[in-house]
Order: structure tokens, then C-alpha cells, then sequence
């Protein structure tokens, strides 16, 4: 059973929101930022009914933004003019070393079995002979977003403790490259312009569907590939599903009220939460920051902030 530590006082507070006009005295307009994955208007897509809610709860417009890349969102956070993301656990690393006030983490997407982790998944073409990292020597491999957990951070740490070797390009493979995305690294493979590359998944499920949730279930829903014609080809250690992220400077009856909705998105819209959570889960329940310290860490001593 979900652990509700902040859903009555939000559901209260949404309640008294839409009796009295909402929030337009505190904020003019609440603005979620949606971290790179999949392309602009698919993550708009995903998160529209997110939008609706909001606006309804909060009395004020909501808007959107997707930009190209990780960054994009960290940037908005930092500076101010995003209120709310899904930030992976580097990304949330990022903001916390650039200023540790600037956002609070609240909450974190469930898997099936009661879990918040999930995996950098390796991969190839079935057809291209690769099975495992040993036959990835001299290829072209390709991360994603280089403020990506799964799609830099991670595998850039562990995958050279497996082969021995660096990810500098010509050491082990034969070329590095970043694809830009988890989308990208998973159009880019099964295309056959890279040989392997990373991405996300539960790896919980049934490897056919792409998992029960992740960058590989996006892009089977949205018909980008089939992966009976992918492999995988590594899989990392258990990683903290990274955290959704609120303003820490907002107004508290704000805040509580888009956890809240957010909280129960799983229980009051269930197609709506398999898009803003990427998949089948369980929908999302609260976090605190010390589930992150070792992401801190590791992308202190891996990047540098």
C-alpha cells in the first residue's frame, strides 16, 4: 500500500483552491519543465493532462516546457523560471551542487513491485552479432545526454570497471558519442547508425513490451522500434529513480497542492500517469533528499558539479 504522507493535506488544499479562485494571488502562472527522452512534442503530449489538472487546482496557467536537452530543464530550475520537473537523480545532482536551495525533491516514481529503482540498460541489433560488452570492442557506442544518470553517469562509471578500459573513444570502442537522448540512442541503434548505446527501463517485465516502464516503453508505444529485433547487452546496478522536483521558494499551499495532485495522478487518471511516468507503475510516493547522496557523489567526483 502507498505510504501517504502528504496527500490529505493536499487534497484538502486543492479543494479549498478551486472554492476560492485558487492561487492567482500567490503566482500568476505554474511552469513544469519535462526532461529530454523522447522528442518535443510527444513529452508535451505525455504531460498535457498533467497541465489540465494543474490549471484546474491551481486557478492560474500552467505551461509547459521541453527543451532539447537536460540541461534545459536544470538551467530553468536554477534560475527560476520552472517551478516543477521529473529530474533524473544526476540532473537533481546537478541542481544540488549548483545551489542546494533551489529545489526540493518530493517525490519518486513506484515500479510494480513496491521498487523506485531502475537500470541503465546496454544494447544492440539482434542481427549485428553482439551479445555482451566483450563484442562491443572497436564499435561505436553512444550515451545520451551527458547530465543523463542512465544515459552517461552511471555506465560511465561502471562499464569501464567491466571492460578495464576508459570510455575515451579508441580504447575500448572504437568510438564514443553522445546521441543527444535516450530516443536518440534508441533510433540511432536500432537503425544501425551506432552499434550499442544506453538507456532506461525498470527492467522489470517483459523485455518484448520494453519493460514495464522507461525509455524503451516510450519508444514501443510510440512505434519506434520492436524490440524483438534489440538485445540486451549489460545492465547496470539498481539506480534511485530520480526525483519530481519543486521550487523550494514557492508558496507552500502551491507546493503542497501539486504534490498532491501529482501523488494521486495513479489512483484519479491512470492513462494520465502512464505518460508523465514513462510506463506501468504504481504511480509516485515521497522522497527526501538523502535518497540521492551517492548520485551526489558520483557525479561530484565524476563531473565536477
Amino acid at each position: 500500500m502507498k505510504t501517504r504522507l502528504v496527500s490529505g493535506l493536499a487534497l484538502a488544499l486543492t479543494t479549498t483552491a478551486l472554492a476560492s479562485g485558487a492561487f492567482a494571488q500567490d503566482i500568476e502562472e505554474f511552469r513544469i519543465g519535462i526532461l529530454g527522452g523522447e522528442n518535443a512534442q510527444d513529452r508535451m503530449n505525455s504531460y498535457a493532462c498533467l497541465q489540465d489538472y494543474a490549471e484546474e487546482a491551481l486557478g492560474v496557467p500552467v505551461k509547459l516546457f521541453a527543451p532539447a536537452d537536460y540541461n534545459g530543464v536544470i538551467q530553468g530550475l536554477l534560475g527560476g523560471t520552472l517551478d516543477m520537473a521529473w529530474l533524473g537523480a544526476s540532473g537533481y545532482a546537478a541542481v544540488y551542487l549548483e545551489d542546494p536551495e533551489a529545489v526540493t525533491p518530493v517525490l519518486v516514481k513506484i515500479n510494480l513491485d513496491g521498487s523506485y529503482g531502475y537500470h541503465s540498460i546496454g544494447f544492440a541489433r539482434a542481427d549485428s552479432g553482439v551479445t555482451s560488452l566483450e563484442d562491443m570492442q572497436g564499435k561505436v557506442f553512444g550515451f545520451g545526454d551527458p547530465n543523463s544518470t542512465s544515459g552517461y553517469l552511471i555506465p560511465s562509471i561502471e562499464i569501464p570497471e567491466a571492460t578495464g578500459a576508459s570510455m575515451e573513444s579508441g580504447d575500448y570502442f572504437g568510438e564514443v558519442k553522445f546521441t543527444g537522448g535516450h530516443e536518440q540512442t534508441i533510433v540511432a541503434v536500432f537503425n544501425g547508425d551506432i552499434d550499442g548505446g544506453v538507456t532506461w527501463a525498470d527492467a522489470q517485465g517483459n523485455w518484448e513490451d520494453g519493460y514495464n516502464s522507461g525509455a524503451l516503453r516510450k519508444a514501443v508505444d510510440a512505434g519506434l522500434v520492436d524490440m524483438n529485433e534489440l538485445v540486451e547487452i549489460w545492465k547496470s546496478k539498481v539506480i534511485p529513480e530520480g526525483p519530481v522536483v519543486v521550487r523550494t521558494a514557492l508558496p507552500e499551499e502551491v507546493k503542497a497542492t501539486m504534490i498532491g495532485l501529482v501523488d494521486n495522478l495513479q489512483e484519479t487518471d491512470p492513462d494520465c500517469a502512464y505518460g508523465v511516468a514513462a510506463g506501468d507503475t504504481l504511480g509516485f510516493d515521497p522522497i527526501t533528499h538523502d535518497a540521492y547522496l551517492s548520485v551526489i557523489e558520483a557525479r561530484k567526483a565524476k563531473i565536477g558539479g
